[in-house]
């Protein structure tokens, strides 16, 4: 069977995405006394009282910023919120090149959206404004910024080619697949309708080979700067999509079937973690089904697999997908509308699952490289069909590299409905195998695709109904995952984002549970240019030394990298907030034909090829 195959790479083969960060400076601290703060494992030093954030003193939000800079700023972002350049800022661009040419553009350009969101070319040129902002207690990170330059339709052909397997080419592979987890060549190109976020199409193998080459340059890079860096990465980057699809559709339909037992058990709408099936009326319905013996099934359900409760929960059920018990040929489930027993996963050539283990292997390979320097990987949220693999996989470079402490950061997006469940089961999962729980999260950076991609194709939304359900989703996953902070010394979360709400209620929180910035296990991020009135605030003296992204955009095309300013306070940001460039802090070389990606809402100072406009981003979305 090709799951038997491939599954058992998982564990030798796992190795977003990454934190940004609110860590604080270290403070003079005095001796433990009785105000060491209970709860929080050996006996710690008397804090001063954290002073206030105040984000309404434009003053001191401001101070770091010369007269000229402020000016810039206001005109670039009011010409950002100007709806009618925005509907047509792709062809404005084209115009002004064609105009000026490349060479007067390309200084319109630095002097105004590219020098407000960006940091500058390579390492020297952005050294000034690294220093300028670390004075006042601002960081940067590491991220590689680039995305092939493709039209609309050579990146439908490649989505389509590199989601397709050869069963479904040649007809024999498709009735039997959730629509959801197959391609659609009316989102083939998935860059549309998403906001700042790098978008990776599969080519070939070596060009895979080659984003895992630049990815370790990036980490060594990282780790010249910064005994305690971060590095993004994105498993697209990394392999042939349609193993992500197609194991997500695995995963997604093995959690259906759980809870379709547990409603038959009478627990349909509980939360993940409170929903528990009893072991022995589970075995006797799998039997009836005819998945496999009740000798078989009772060999699933021991105490050394799935403890000795007497029940099996969604953790446990998770769990027998995996290398540690042969069930590879008993991965199937009832269709609730035939009542057929389907397979869950299609039929894999060898190339395909040759492709597979590559993919486990780059990551594994790079989680190695990122231990051995000491810089942590954040691994970026995707779209919600590749989403479940990713989450997946990023577990399991958890349970291997997250021993000690965090270096491996999963990435929560609180703009899908199930993502409080995701973050518990995450938590819960840590606490039982006694790994380092690291997380970021954010709200989302794929809203409008998903919501198109669902109503065309004819599946449930999987993101909030509204604005405000998200916000709530959002705090409601951080004061959980601020409660296990301060049981657990050894976890982290990276806040990653704009909504000045949201980081007062992290402040208001960490200040209720004791949580003190100098632990540095509460970190938050933004991005270069968007929020000096949250991000200065933040790295004032004596507050959270924190960290920025910027986005840069490398001469000839290059690899864009968040560098960070001092050890143990830098993390890079994934879900990138709508209407602003990524941060950055540094190059490596690429392919000629590589273009960084491109700021939403703004044009690029060293623009992408002159034969046909840049692509750019919608305006920004009140979800981030």
């Amino acid at each position: 069977m090709a799951l038997r195959r491939v599954l058992p790479v998982l564990r030798p083969y796992i190795p977003r995405f990454a934190p940004l960060s609110t860590a604080p400076a270290v403070r003079e601290q005095p001796t433990a006394g009785p105000g060491a703060l209970p709860g929080r494992g050996s006996a710690k030093a008397v804090r001063a009282p954290v002073p206030a954030v105040d984000f309404g003193n434009t003053q001191e939000a401001y101070r770091s910023r010369r007269t000229w800079e402020l000016a810039r700023s206001l005109l670039v972002l009011r010409l950002c919120a100007w709806p009618a350049l925005l509907a047509r800022h792709e062809q404005l661009l084209y115009v002004a090149r064609k105009l000026l040419g490349q060479r007067l553009f390309n200084k319109l350009m630095k002097m105004t959206f590219y020098g407000h969101f960006v940091a500058g070319e390579d390492q020297e040129s952005i050294q000034p404004l690294l220093r300028h902002n670390r004075a006042f207690g601002v960081g940067a990170i590491l991220d590689y910024g680039v995305e092939e330059d493709l039209s609309p339709e050579e990146a439908e052909h490649k989505e389509m080619e590199s989601c397709t397997s050869a069963a479904e080419r040649d007809g024999s592979g498709t009735n039997k697949r959730d629509k959801q987890y197959q391609a659609h060549r009316a989102f083939g190109d998935r860059r549309s309708g998403v906001i700042s976020a790098r978008t990776y199409f599969y080519a070939n193998e070596a060009k895979c080979d080659s984003h895992m080459e630049t990815f370790l340059r990036c980490i060594e890079a990282s780790g010249r700067v910064s005994d305690d860096g971060f590095i993004a990465i994105k498993l697209t980057a990394l392999g042939r999509p349609q193993f992500l699809l197609q194991f997500s559709e695995v995963l997604t339909k093995w959690r259906r079937f759980f809870h379709q037992m547990a409603a038959e058990q009478g627990q349909a709408g509980l939360a993940a973690m409170d929903t528990k099936l009893e072991v022995a009326a589970l075995q006797e319905s799998v039997a009836k089904m005819g998945i496999a013996s009740k000798a078989e099934i009772e060999d699933w359900f021991t105490a050394e697999t799935l403890g000795v409760s007497g029940t099996v929960d969604l953790l446990d059920w998770g769990s027998l997908i995996d290398s540690r018990t042969k069930l590879s040929k008993h991965l199937v489930v009832p269709n609730a509308q035939t009542g057929q027993l389907e397979p869950l996963l299609s039929r894999f050539t060898e190339e395909e699952e040759l492709q597979m283990t590559r993919m486990l292997q780059r990551m594994d390979v790079l989680a190695k490289k990122a231990t051995e320097v000491g810089v942590r990987l954040m691994v970026d949220a995707e779209q919600t069909y590749f989403q479940p693999a990713i989450s997946r996989l990023t577990l399991e470079m958890q349970r291997k590299f997250n021993v000690e402490k965090p270096l491996i950061f999963n990435t929560y997006q609180c703009y899908l409905k199930d993502a409080y469940d995701n973050v518990t089961l995450g938590v819960e999962l840590a606490r039982r195998e006694c790994w380092c729980f690291g997380a970021k999260l954010v709200r989302g950076a794929y809203l409008a695709q998903e919501r198109a991609r669902a109503a065309e194709i004819g599946y449930e939304d999987p993101i909030n109904p509204t604005y405000e359900a998200t916000n709530a989703m959002y705090h409601r996953c951080l004061d959980y995952v601020l409660e296990e902070l301060k049981h657990n010394t050894k976890a982290k979360v990276m806040v990653a984002s704009h909504n000045e709400d949201t980081v007062r209620f992290t402040l208001r929180r960490m200040e209720e549970l004791c949580l003190h910035p100098a632990d540095h296990q509460v970190y938050f991020g933004q991005l270069l240019g968007m929020c000096d009135q949250i991000s200065f605030p933040l790295g004032e003296p004596g507050w959270l030394p924190r960290v920025q992204v910027r986005a840069l955009r490398p001469r000839d095309g290059g690899a864009a990298l968040l560098v960070p300013s001092r050890p143990g306070e830098q993390q890079p940001h994934e879900g990138r907030p709508s209407g602003a460039a990524a941060a950055v802090a540094g190059t490596l070389a690429a392919a000629p034909n590589w273009q960084p990606l491109p700021s939403p809402c703004l044009a690029p100072a060293s623009p992408p090829s002159a034969s046909r406009p840049p692509r750019a981003h919608p305006r920004p979305s009140p979800q981030l």
